[in-house]
This record gives C-alpha cells, sequence and structure tokens, in this order.
C-alpha cells in the first residue's frame, strides 16, 4: 500500500485530502498538533494519526518515515518559510519520493503582503530542495464565506469585501482534497509543475452575490469599501495582525487581476469539476442563513 504523510491534517484542505486518499486506497498518516476529536474522526476514517509541528522537525521527520509521497500546509500565519525548510529537510532524509505543495495564487514576492510575499519564497525553496515537488496555487476558499469576519455579515445580506471590480473563481476545500489526494497518489506527469486549481466560473463579487442570492433564497447585496476601512474592521473584530496584512497587500493585489482566471484541473486531475458558488451555499445554507448574532 503507498503511505502518504498529510501535514495539516485537520485544517479544510488535510481534513479533505485525508478523506479522498483513504477512498482511493491509500495509507494515510495524519500529522496534527493535538489528539482531540478532531483527530479521533481522522482515525474513525481510518487514518493514522501521528503528532508533528512543522516548526519542529525531529516531529516532522518521524512523521516521514517510510511515507512515499506528503503533502505541505500552512496557515495564513508566520513561518511559512521556516516550515518549508524543515519539511524539506525531513523529506530528503526519509527519501520522500513527492511532495505536493499547497500554495496560493497570490504568491508574489512584490506584493506587500507578507504571506503572499512568502508562499513565493517558499515554493522556490522547495524547488532549491531538489525534492519531487507538485505546486499547487488554488484561488480564494469557498470557506471564506464562512469565516468569522464574512458570515455576520452575510448572515444580514451583505457580501463586504474590499475588491473593486476585480474577478476570481473561488474554490472549495473539498475540491482542493480530492486534487491534493489524487496527486499524492499518482504524481508522474505533474512533478516540477505549478498547477493553479479554480472554480469552474471566474466571477466579479456582484455576480457572486447574484449566486448567492439565488442559492439561500434571499437577497444578498454586494457591498464594496477602501481597503483601510475594511482592515481596521478586521482589527476590531480580533482577526489576528498577520492575516489583517496579508488581506491590506492581497485585495489590491485582487483588485489589479491577481486571482483572475478560471481552470479546469480540478476536473483534469480528478474527473468531476469543482464546485459552483451557489452548489457551496446550498450545501452550507443552514451556516450561512442563521438568524444574526444581534436579532
Amino acid at each position: 500500500m503507498r503511505k502518504v504523510l498529510i501535514s495539516g491534517a485537520t485544517g479544510d484542505t488535510g481534513r479533505a485530502a485525508v478523506r479522498e486518499a483513504i477512498a482511493l486506497g491509500l495509507g494515510v498518516r495524519a500529522m496534527v498538533h493535538n489528539r482531540d476529536a478532531r483527530s479521533k474522526a481522522l482515525e474513525t476514517l481510518g487514518a493514522e494519526v501521528v503528532l508533528g509541528d512543522l516548526l519542529e522537525i525531529d516531529t516532522v521527520r518521524a512523521a516521514m518515515e517510510g511515507a512515499d509521497a506528503a503533502y505541505l500546509v500552512w496557515p495564513v500565519a508566520p513561518g511559512l518559510i521556516h516550515a518549508t525548510v524543515n519539511f524539506a529537510q525531513a523529506a530528503k532524509e526519509a527519501g520522500v519520493s513527492s511532495v505536493i505543495n499547497l500554495s496560493q495564487r497570490s504568491a508574489n514576492r512584490f506584493s506587500t503582503s507578507n504571506s503572499c510575499r512568502d508562499s513565493f519564497i517558499a515554493e522556490q525553496v522547495l524547488n532549491w530542495s531538489g525534492l519531487p515537488v507538485v505546486h499547487l496555487r488554488p484561488t480564494y476558499f469557498l470557506e471564506w464565506l464562512l469565516y468569522p469576519w464574512q458570515l455576520p455579515y452575510l448572515r444580514q445580506g451583505i457580501l463586504r469585501m474590499p475588491v473593486g471590480k476585480g474577478r476570481h473563481s473561488p474554490i472549495a476545500a473539498d475540491d482542493q482534497g480530492r486534487v491534493i489526494a489524487a496527486l499524492l497518489k499518482s504524481p508522474d506527469g505533474h512533478i516540477g509543475k505549478t498547477i493553479p486549481i479554480s472554480g469552474p466560473v471566474e466571477m466579479d463579487h456582484e455576480q457572486i452575490a447574484a449566486e448567492l442570492t439565488d442559492a439561500l433564497g434571499r437577497k444578498i447585496v454586494f457591498q464594496d469599501i477602501p481597503i483601510d476601512e475594511y482592515c481596521r474592521s478586521l482589527e476590531a473584530m480580533g482577526v489576528p495582525p498577520y492575516i489583517v496584512q496579508h488581506l491590506g497587500g492581497a485585495m489590491d493585489d485582487y483588485q489589479h487581476g491577481h486571482m483572475s482566471g478560471a481552470d479546469n484541473n480540478v476536473e483534469k486531475l480528478t474527473g468531476r469539476r469543482s464546485m459552483t458558488v451557489g452548489e457551496f451555499a446550498r450545501a452550507h445554507a443552514d451556516e450561512l442563513n442563521a438568524k444574526p448574532d444581534n436579532d
């Protein structure tokens, strides 16, 4: 049985990748920070759960032992380059035959976002390492609709983003999980490539609001606001400073077309197209349509 290591296994893409990799018949080792209800759910699926921290190389090296392929993911948080170096060194020591790296569509050495710049450098680190690597560059996650700084506004009928006329094709974590699992199983032909992955349709936020309106059965209005005002509101909501700084730069990049375009790479890699905005909204309608907290 082909053995794969999935880091970030309790995160959005990690959970999906664990589930999909097991469905493909892979032996899955899921690396988590803590044993809790989320890790127990992974064990119930059939994963081998191991404790590890990408900032502690010895724990990563132990998790890599015997793995044929490994998935690297890091949140929008400080430490990406440190984590990437540790992952690369552990993978080389363990003789891992392929690495799937989840980067971001907005990876850009010239961005004012620290996260976008670090994502670009992390890709280069893996390339320098000589490891057989595939970089995935997803566009913005559909799960952002459910994030604490977005969901309260959506429940009030407002899609609030400082994006101007920018466009993108949002993608669900479940679709990313299918791609990750497929590449962990069969990376041949993709090693050395940087693969964009997205939803099926490029849209501006007026169109996204219209699709949400149709899916949720209530009016959703797009509200475009200045980036500075948006970032101040995030700070007031307690969003971590690193994420606020990232979004300030990433939204400027977005307005200048850095997230534009759509592709069918999910379908080409997995045999099934990615989820639309409306399909995602209908799947999460109970959460999106819950009464606002002030009601």
